[in-house]
């Protein structure tokens, strides 16, 4: 991570720390290194889209500055999802895409999320590089675009929308979910614009809630942060299974018929399984996170499939995939990857594979959930210095403390510890079959690191 571009694009509070100045600059930059690539007037497109938060014209604006600045002319998308962004990019033959959204955070907040032209996110490096020329905007002031050669904008909102559903469409296309309900939480954001429709198109009824968004209400006391809202939908409307997404709807967290939540170690247990049945598990091998509950580890090792590990964030799960060609992956978060399809995670994508997974195998959703069983998992935050929370590793108490658990829960469970990426703490994750004991563990654990790293 660098200054400005965090695990997941830019983000902070709207017209604080993330400016319409910032968005400028970060246009200009990218625009800049684009035109190394698309020389030609006609190649040079950009797409944006946008959840529903309120500060998101303030941003595009800005942002459609800067590209026209540089020659690029923009395809408005309107209110979209984000894997919508990564698939309506290379659709359109774009040099770039770009999502303003902060994902699952609160409305205030906002974000900027970048896709090269084949919609996958740029690499940390190519994001310090736009970073650094961020910083020195004077070095390039020359370099624009000069009257009738700035760009344009256009907007294909409909359009696009349009192109999304036949997109997802495409990816079940013998489903049939005729008769069945499914209900839905959109969070207030961008998924409003689409799930709905697609569902229909497929035969279902659909039951949808929070899907009114005013620009400050996303992410409010419902979608996949807060799954007890889908549970109570699904159960009280004796729903088929309930899909909660977060604002830009890249991700999704799933209720059973019964209203027992599947988070995204579940749902991969659920897809990993009928990808394996289908012989389409390249390899028989799937990408999570460390953050993975070791439920998921055992689980697949009875249906003979393997589990590669990255740190925190889908781009390091799907650069995982993309470096040794596996099919499938995801994180803990509700991140699901199925690489056939998008560059991305997509929460409607996955909502209809967990259905099309259901219909094929002739299981209840509630069945499918209970292919794994989730071990007891703690999560304690040790508050540190900033500059000493990296440093957990060279304190030789520490680390005999952490090998002493390590040896403890070695076949029942496990210890993760890692500090955080954006706040002054040392992250204490500890797994095993005992939730009073794991706890007390990882308090006692997090105190020492408290007590030796301030």
């Amino acid at each position: 991570m660098g200054k400005y571009f965090g695990t997941d694009g830019i983000r902070g509070v709207a017209n604080k720390e993330l400016t319409p100045e910032k968005a400028y600059a970060a246009a200009r930059a990218l625009g800049y290194y684009l035109n190394i690539d698309f020389k030609e007037k006609k190649d040079k497109k950009i797409v944006i889209g946008k959840d529903t938060r309120k500060s998101a014209d303030l941003l595009e604006g800005a942002l459609i500055s800067g590209f026209s600045s540089m020659g690029f002319d923009i395809i408005k998308l309107g209110v979209i999802p984000t894997p919508a962004i990564a698939y309506l990019t290379r659709h359109y033959k774009a040099s770039g895409g770009v999502v303003i959204s902060a994902s699952h955070n609160p409305g205030k907040y906002n974000g900027i999320k970048f896709f090269d032209k084949c919609g996958y996110k740029f690499s940390d490096d190519y994001e310090l590089k736009i970073e650094d020329l961020m910083d020195n905007l004077d070095s390039i002031n020359e370099i624009r675009s000069i009257g009738e050669d700035v760009g344009i904008s256009v907007d294909k909102s409909i359009e696009a929308r349009k192109d999304y559903v036949e997109f997802l469409i495409s990816t079940v296309s013998s489903l049939d979910l005729t008769g069945k309900i499914i209900a839905i939480d959109c969070g207030n954001g961008a998924s409003e614009t689409v799930v709905e429709e697609v569902f229909k198109r497929l035969g279902a009824k659909t039951i949808a809630v929070n899907n009114q968004g005013n620009g400050i209400n996303i992410n409010d006391g419902c979608g996949s942060t807060n799954p007890s809202v889908i549970s109570d939908i699904t159960t009280k409307n004796n729903a088929f299974a309930g899909f909660s997404f977060d604002g830009d709807a890249d991700r999704v967290i799933v209720s059973d018929e019964k209203g027992v939540i599947m988070d995204g170690d579940h749902i991969m247990a659920v897809c990993a399984t009928f990808l394996k049945s289908k012989g389409i598990l390249k390899g028989d091998f799937i990408v999570s996170t460390v953050m993975a509950n070791i439920g998921l580890k055992k689980y697949l090792e009875t249906i003979g499939v393997n589990v590669v590990m990255t740190k925190v964030g889908d781009r390091y799960v799907l650069e995982e995939m993309v470096k040794k060609g596996y099919v499938f992956g995801g994180e803990q978060s509700g991140h699901i990857i199925f690489s056939e399809f998008n560059t991305t995670g997509d929460g409607i994508l996955t909502a209809l594979k967990i259905c099309e997974a259901a219909n094929e195998m002739k299981k209840s959703v509630s069945k499918l959930n209970s292919l794994m069983k989730s071990y007891p998992q703690v999560l304690v935050n040790a508050k540190v210095k900033n500059e000493n929370k990296k440093k957990y590793f060279e304190n030789d108490e520490i680390k005999e403390a952490i090998k002493v658990l390590e040896t403890k829960f070695k076949d029942d469970g496990r210890v993760l510890i890692r500090p955080s990426g954006t706040e002054p703490l040392v992250r204490v994750m500890i797994e095993g079959k005992d939730i009073e004991v794991i706890r007390k563990e990882a308090e006692k654990l997090a105190q020492l690191i408290e007590r030796r790293l301030n």
